[in-house]
């Protein structure tokens, strides 16, 4: 997916739009005073960069300027400039907000390839990720920002080892390549932790994608983390079918059977209407919270009764207090997580058939 993206940004200089194209003519002029100074005279270039990109913005030359704020940052990204570089791709995403362009695969190009270039180094990727991320949750359909875009940066950030921050866009993101991903990254970051706790990052992924709304994800990303677990929990395993299609692998974890019966029981609500999912719901969640654990605690069980509410049309209890993203990641593993840019919008999305019972 990462390479797909960069290639969107690649594709702009090799098979411009009808649009890019004027825009190009346009900008020829600003470009020739800007570009062959930047290897020698970078804030000069910089300098001029704005003012061109600044006057055709006024004037609504939208387009012009867009293109000559990415290849003038494309440019000073690629002599080690990042602090001018991710100032005018900034600028850029100005011009995006005043023109409102969409969320499409040419102006998602120009970011993934901007923030690509820019580097892990400092705190300029971060910046230019933040905004690109807000304008993206502004101009596109999804309030936690692009799907594509999250997973693009979730992909990258993962590479890096910066699995914290990896974390919050690929749960944003929502995909169901970026579900495998987030459970891979999981999988790695439990097995290099001295609890081993495998457990809680099933938790972990599981009931954000849930609280969302999006069985899809959750469905995946279990199913993907189960399929990862050590030898050493696999050779104990068993499987057990549960319903006409779905089947459980029963593991000595209990977070990892809680985590893929909760999933199961959530993709059951779709195709059966009668009380019997919810009196199944009730049941798993009462069963595996008296055992106490993460499971009893009151972060915990605020998500659960948000996910009954969700999917079941149980009532939330009256004293029950809003539960921000972030209040359940930090009750698992001791927290560190801050919620992603916007919560992502609470609408069921089904993953496949769903009448597997767990009566």
């Amino acid at each position: 997916m990462m390479a797909v993206l960069v290639q969107e940004g690649l594709k702009l200089r090799n098979s411009p739009s009808p649009t890019t194209m004027a825009a190009a003519s346009s900008s020829s002029r600003a470009l020739n005073a800007i570009l062959p100074q930047i290897p020698t005279a970078p804030y000069e270039a910089h300098q001029k960069a704005r003012t061109f990109a600044a006057r055709y913005n006024k004037s609504g030359q939208y387009d012009t300027a867009i293109d000559v704020l990415f290849q003038s940052a494309r440019e000073l990204l690629k002599t080690g400039q990042p602090g001018s570089g991710v100032d005018l791709a900034g600028f850029m995403l100005d011009v995006y907000d005043s023109k409102g362009e969409s969320v499409n695969p040419e102006s998602r190009g120009r970011l993934t390839q901007l923030i690509a270039l820019t580097g892990a180094e400092g705190g300029w990727r971060q910046t230019l990720i933040h905004k690109a991320i807000a304008w993206s949750s502004k101009h596109g359909e999804n309030p936690a920002g692009d799907p594509e875009l999250n997973y693009y940066i979730g992909e990258l950030l993962a590479k890096e080892g910066q699995l914290d921050v990896a974390e919050q866009h690929l749960l944003s993101s929502g995909t169901r390549d970026s579900a495998r991903l987030l459970a891979d990254v999981y999988l790695k970051w439990a097995g290099s932790s001295s609890s081993n706790s495998f457990g809680l990052f099933a938790l972990r992924g599981t009931i954000p994608y849930l609280q969302n709304g999006n069985i899809l994800a959750a469905k995946t990303f279990i199913k993907q983390f189960t399929k990862g677990l050590p030898a050493s929990l696999l050779s104990k395993a068993t499987t057990i079918p549960v319903g006409e299609v779905d089947e459980v692998l029963l593991t000595p974890e209990p977070l990892v059977n809680f985590s893929q019966l909760a999933v199961v029981t959530c993709q059951r609500a779709h195709g059966d209407k009668s009380k019997v999912p919810r009196e199944s719901w009730v049941r798993l969640c009462g069963t595996y919270q008296s055992k106490g654990g993460p499971l009893a605690q009151p972060e915990v069980r605020r998500a659960l009764s948000e996910i009954g509410t969700l999917y079941f049309a149980i009532p939330p209890p009256r004293t029950a207090a809003a539960n921000p993203f972030g209040d359940i990641m930090s009750s698992l593993l001791g927290g560190g997580l801050g919620a992603p840019a916007a919560a992502a919008p609470r609408r069921l999305t089904p993953a496949g058939p769903g009448n597997a019972g767990l009566d």
